[in-house]
C-alpha cells in the first residue's frame, strides 16, 4: 500500500511541479502506509474482537459447570408444584441426606441438564460488554494519534497545505497581483481555519484538530515566503511572527491534548521552508527559524510526553542539516554554522530528559533511545564534518562530549537519584566512550566504527534492560558495520606510538563492545528470544578474534621479527589470565574458553619458533616460557572441574610441551657447549623426557599438586608420548649415532650414549611395571609375554649396536652399512657374538624351564648357521667349508649337550 502511494504522489507532484516529485512520494508514501496501516489494525481488531467473545463464551461455560456441579439443598421435585426447578434458586437446593447419595446421582444429572441448557441461552446477555476504553487499548499507541478521527479531512488538510504553497509560487510566477494582497489572503484562509477548527473542537474533536493544523501550517508558509521569497518582512518582525506561531500551535495542542494537532502544526513549520525554496538565501535564516520551530517542540516536551512529535523535529532537524552540509558547507562558514549545531544538539538532550521524566514518573522504566543515542551519534557526525579543517578538532570535539555527558550524568543523579538511574547510566556510559574515544580521533579519523561499535554495544544495554527486541537487534547490527569500516580504513596511516595509536585502539574499542555486548546477553540468557542465544556466541566470538587481531597486528607493527614470537606469547598468557578472571568476577562462563585457550596457543608459537628461533630461551624466551606454563597450571588450577575430560587433556598435554621446550633447549645448550660434536645434543634430546617420565613412575603418587591429583592423567595419558619418544629415540640413536663421546675416549657400555640408552629401557621398564602395578588401562591388558618380546628385542638391537659401535671405534671399520657387510672382521665378530648370546639363552631357558626363550635362542642360531653358509663361507675354498661345517657342527653338539630342549608339559609352569 505505501509503495503504491509513494507512486501515485510522485506522479501528481511531477505533473504539478516537476521539482516535487520526490517530496510527493514521500507523503504518498506516507499515506499509503497509513491506510494500509489502518486496514491492517482493523482486521487486528475484529480478530480480537472475536477472540474476546470465544473467552467470555469459555468463561460462561466455566461458571456453568462450577454451578451444575455444587450442592444443592432442596428437593429434585416438589409435591406442590407441577413445573421442575430452575437452577440457581435457593428453593433448589439439595438436601442434605441425599448429598452423598450414590441412589440419587442419575436423578440429579437427569435434572440438571435441561437447566443447564437453558443457561446457556440465557447467560452471555447477563455479562456487560467491554468498557470503551478496553477496545481503546488494544490499538497501537504510536498509531492512535494519527489513525483516530475523520481521515479523509486530514489527507484534505495535507493536500490543501500543497495546494496553498504551489498557488503562491504559480501567483509569484503568473498572476499580476499585488504580492501584499495574495500573502494576506493566504494569512486570512489560515486564520479563518484556526477559528472554525477551534469551534469545532468539542462538537467535531478530530475534524476541528485537523483544521488548526492546516491553518498552523499555512500561517508557517506564510510568514517564510514574506520573509523569504518576496522580502516583505525584516528577519526581526518574521521571526517574532514566527515564534508567535510556534507558541500557538504549542499552546493549542498542549491545552487539547493533541498530538495530532502539535504534528501537523510541527510538519508544515518543516516543510515550509522547503516548499518555498529557490536554492538561494541565508543558512542562518533557514536555521534561525528552525531554531524557533525546536524551541516550541521543548515546550510541549516540558508539558507532554509526545515521543512521536520529538522525533520528527530530530528527523527534521538533523536531516536538513546533514543535507545542506554535505551540498553547501565550506570551511569559511564554521563560525556561522557551529552555533546552530550546538543548540540544535543542547534542544533535543533537554528533551530526551524531559521525555524520561514525563513518561517515568516517580519511578524511570523508558527511555527515548533514539534521542538518547541517536543525538549525540548525529551530532558528533556533523561535527566531525565541520571540524575538519581544525588540527585534532574530532578529537577536542570527542573530548568536551565526553565531559559534557559526564557532568550531565552527574548532575541528574545528584538530583534526581533513583528515579533518573536508567537515564543516568546511559549518559554515564556515552560520557566515557566519547572520552575514550577521543584518544584515536587525536591520531586519525577512525572515529566511525570506534562510535558505531560503543554506541551498538549502549543500545544493546538499553535494548535489554528495557526488553526491547529491535533495539539489540539494531545495536548487533551496529557492531557489524563498525568492523565494516574498521577493515576500509585499514590503509588510513596510524600513529606512530605503540597501543596509543588509532590502529590498536579501535580495534580494542572493537573487542570491547563485542564482549560486552556477549556478557550481557548472557546474563539476561533467560530474557531473550531463543535465536539471540546464537548471536550471543557469535558476538563473543567477534569480539575475541578483534582482541586477538588488534593485539597481534600491534606486535607485528612495532617489534622486530625475532621477538614478535615471544611478544605474542606474553600477550596471550595476560589475555588468558585476564579472562579467567573476568570468569570469575561477573560469573561469566563464556571467559573460561579463551582462559583455557593458552596452553593450543603456545603449542602454535612453538611450532612457529621452530622456524624463526634457534631455541626457545632465545629472545627473552628464558623468562616468557617459564612464566607461561606456571599460567598455565594456574588456569587450571583455577578452572579445576570434575569429570572434565578437556582438563584431562590439557593436563597431559601441558607436560608433552614442557618436555619438548625442556628437551629443545638442553639439546641446543649442550650442542653449543661441544660445538657440534660427538653425540652430545642426541643425549640431551632423551633426558628431560626420561627424567619426567621416571619421576611420574618412581615418585608420582607422592608428588604434590597437580600430578597427585591427576596421576591417571599423567602416567597413562601423559606419560605414553613420553615413552613412544624415547623408545622412538632408542632406535634412533643405536641406528644413526656413532656415540662418540669427544673429548672422553670412548669405553664399550661406559660412554655417554651406551649409558644413556640403558637408562633410557630403565625409564621404560619401570613406568610399564608402575602403570600395570596401578591397574591403568591400556597398559593393563598387554600380555606379559609381548613385553617380555619387546625388552628381548630391544636388548639385542643395543648390543649389536654396542658392538659395531667398538668395531668402529677400535679398529677404524667405518659405521657404514655396505662397508660392514663387506668386513670379515664385522660378519666375523657378528657369528660369534650370535652363537655366545644363542648359547646363553639356550642355557638360561634350560635351567629356568622356559621353552619359549629356549626356541628363540635355537632359532638365532640357526641365522647363525644360515649366515655361516651363505655369507662367510662364500669364497671360501673346500677345505675351509669342511672345517666350517665341522666347527658348527660340533658347535651344535656342544649346545645340545648343556642345554636341552626343556618339555613341552612344563610350559605352564614356566610362564
Amino acid at each position: 500500500m505505501w509503495f503504491l502511494g509513494a507512486v501515485l504522489g510522485a506522479v501528481v507532484a511531477a505533473k504539478i511541479y516537476s521539482e516535487l516529485w520526490i517530496l510527493g512520494a514521500l507523503f504518498g508514501g506516507i499515506i499509503g502506509w497509513i491506510l494500509g496501516s489502518r486496514a491492517r489494525q482493523r482486521n487486528e481488531e475484529h480478530f480480537k474482537s472475536i477472540e474476546e467473545r470465544l473467552r467470555r463464551l469459555e468463561e460462561t461455560l466455566q461458571h456453568l459447570e462450577q454451578r451444575s456441579l455444587s450442592p444443592v439443598s432442596q428437593p429434585v421435585s416438589q409435591p406442590d408444584s407441577g413445573r421442575a426447578p430452575l437452577p440457581g434458586r435457593k428453593d433448589c437446593a439439595k438436601p442434605a441426606a441425599l448429598e452423598h447419595s450414590p441412589e440419587t446421582a442419575d436423578i440429579h444429572a437427569t435434572a440438571l441438564e435441561p437447566a443447564v441448557a437453558a443457561a446457556i441461552v440465557a447467560e452471555p446477555a447477563e455479562i456487560p460488554p467491554p468498557p470503551p476504553a478496553q477496545r481503546e487499548e488494544a490499538a497501537s499507541p504510536a498509531w492512535e494519534w494519527l489513525l483516530r478521527g475523520n481521515l479523509m479531512a486530514r489527507a484534505g488538510i495535507v493536500i490543501l497545505f500543497f495546494g496553498f504553497a504551489f498557488l503562491l509560487k504559480y501567483s509569484y510566477q503568473h498572476i499580476q497581483m499585488p504580492i501584499e494582497l495574495r500573502l494576506a489572503a493566504v494569512a486570512l484562509g489560515a486564520v479563518l481555519l484556526l477559528v472554525i477548527g477551534w469551534r469545532l473542537r468539542l462538537a467535531r474533536e478530530a475534524y476541528g484538530l485537523a483544521l488548526q493544523g492546516g491553518g498552523v501550517g499555512l500561517l508557517y508558509l506564510t510568514i517564510f515566503s514574506a520573509l523569504r521569497l518576496y522580502g516583505l518582512l525584516p528577519a526581526a518582525p518574521a521571526f517574532a511572527l514566527l515564534l508567535a506561531v510556534v507558541a500557538l500551535s504549542a499552546l493549542l495542542a498542549v491545552l487539547q491534548d493533541s498530538l495530532a494537532l502539535a504534528m501537523l502544526g510541527a510538519a508544515g513549520g518543516f516543510l515550509a521552508p522547503i516548499l518555498t525554496s529557490t536554492g538561494e538565501g541565508s543558512h542562518v535564516a533557514l536555521f534561525s527559524y528552525y531554531a524557533v520551530l525546536n524551541a516550541g517542540i521543548l515546550a510541549i516536551a516540558w508539558f507532554k510526553a509526545w515521543r512521536l512529535l520529538n522525533l520528527l523535529g530530530f528527523v527534521f532537524t538533523f536531516g536538513i542539516a546533514t543535507l545542506w552540509g554535505s551540498l553547501h558547507y565550506r570551511p569559511d562558514l564554521y563560525a556561522s554554522t557551529e552555533p546552530f549545531l550546538l543548540l540544535f544538539f543542547l534542544i533535543y538532550v533537554a528533551i530526551a530528559v524531559l521525555f524520561a521524566r514525563r513518561a517515568a514518573g516517580p519511578v524511570e522504566r523508558h527511555l527515548d533511545t533514539t534521542l538518547v543515542f541517536g543525538v549525540p551519534l548525529i551530532s558528533f557526525g556533523l561535527q566531525v564534518g565541520l571540524v575538519r579543517e581544525f588540527t585534532y578538532g574530532s578529537a577536542w570535539s570527542a573530548l568536551v562530549l565526553g565531559a559534557f555527558y559526564l557532568l550531565l550524568a552527574s548532575t541528574l543523579w545528584s538530583r534526581r537519584g533513583e528515579g533518573q538511574r536508567l537515564l543516568v547510566e546511559a549518559f554515564l556510559a556515552l560520557g566515557v566512550v566519547f572520552a575514550t574515544l577521543a584518544i584515536p580521533l587525536a591520531f586519525d579519523g577512525r572515529w566511525t566504527s570506534a562510535a558505531w561499535a560503543i554506541e551498538g554495544a549502549a543500545i544493546v544495554w538499553v535494548g535489554v534492560r528495557q526488553q526491547r527486541l529491535l533495539a539489540r537487534l539494531f545495536g548487533m547490527l551496529l557492531q557489524l558495520l563498525a568492523g565494516f569500516f574498521y577493515v576500509q580504513d585499514k590503509g588510513v596511516p596510524a600513529g606512530d606510538w605503540p597501543v596509543l595509536n588509532s590502529v590498536y585502539l579501535g580495534a580494542l574499542l572493537l573487542a570491547l563492545a563485542g564482549l560486552f555486548c556477549a556478557w550481557l546477553l548472557q546474563r539476561h540468557r533467560q530474557e531473550l528470544h531463543p535465536a539471540e542465544r546464537r548471536l550471543q556466541d557469535l558476538l563473543f566470538v567477534w569480539g575475541i578474534l578483534w582482541w586477538a587481531g588488534g593485539g597481534l597486528h600491534e606486535i607485528d607493527r612495532h617489534l622486530r621479527n625475532s621477538l614478535q614470537g615471544n611478544a605474542a606469547l606474553v600477550f596471550f598468557t595476560v589475555s588468558s589470565l585476564l579472562f579467567s578472571r573476568l570468569e570469575r568476577c561477573l560469573s561469566w562462563p563464556q571467559a573460561r574458553y579463551p582462559a583455557l585457550a593458552l596452553l593450543p596457543l603456545m603449542v602454535l608459537l612453538a611450532l612457529r619458533m621452530t622456524f624463526h628461533a634457534a631455541h626457545p630461551g632465545a629472545h627473552f624466551g628464558y623468562l616468557v616460557w617459564p612464566l607461561a606454563l606456571a599460567a598455565h597450571l594456574l588456569l587450571l588450577h583455577r578452572h579445576a572441574a570434575a569429570g572434565d575430560a578437556c582438563l584431562k587433556w590439557l593436563h597431559a598435554a601441558g607436560l608433552w610441551l614442557l618436555a619438548a621446550i625442556a628437551a629443545w633447549e638442553l639439546a641446543w645448550a649442550i650442542d653449543w657447549w661441544v660445538a657440534g660434536r660427538a653425540a652430545w645434543p642426541l643425549i640431551a634430546w632423551a633426558l628431560v623426557p626420561g627424567s619426567l617420565l621416571a619421576l611420574l613412575a618412581l615418585r608420582g603418587e607422592r608428588l604434590p599438586w597437580p600430578v597427585a591429583a591427576q596421576l591417571e592423567t599423567y602416567l597413562v595419558a601423559g606419560g605414553a608420548p613420553l615413552a613412544i619418544f624415547l623408545a622412538s629415540w632408542f632406535v634412533f640413536g643405536n641406528v644413526v649415532s656413532d656415540g662418540n663421546p669427544w673429548p672422553l675416549p670412548y669405553l664399550p657400555l661406559l660412554n655417554p650414549l651406551d649409558l644413556a640408552q640403558a637408562g633410557a629401557l630403565l625409564v621404560l621398564c619401570s613406568w610399564f611395571v608402575e602403570v600395570r602395578r596401578l591397574g591403568l588401562r591400556p597398559l593393563v591388558t598387554v600380555p606379559l609375554n609381548i613385553a617380555w618380546s619387546v625388552l628381548a628385542a630391544a636388548l639385542f638391537l643395543w648390543t649389536n649396536a654396542v658392538l659395531l659401535r667398538t668395531l668402529h671405534h677400535w679398529a677404524g671399520v667405518p659405521l657404514y652399512l655396505p662397508a660392514m657387510l663387506r668386513s670379515d672382521l664385522v660378519q666375523a665378530s657378528l657369528s660369534l657374538f650370535w652363537t655366545l648370546l644363542a648359547l646363553a639363552t639356550m642355557v638360561l631357558a634350560t635351567r629356568r624351564v622356559w621353552r619359549p626363550l629356549w626356541l628363540a635362542g635355537a632359532g638365532l642360531m640357526t641365522v647363525v648357521v644360515v649366515k655361516l653358509l651363505l655369507v662367510d663361507l662364500s669364497n671360501a675354498g673346500t677345505i675351509e667349508r669342511i672345517v666350517s661345517f665341522l666347527g658348527v657342527g660340533g658347535l651344535m653338539l656342544v649346545i645340545a649337550y648343556l642345554a636341552p630342549v626343556p618339555p613341552r608339559q612344563e610350559r605352564s609352569q614356566a610362564s
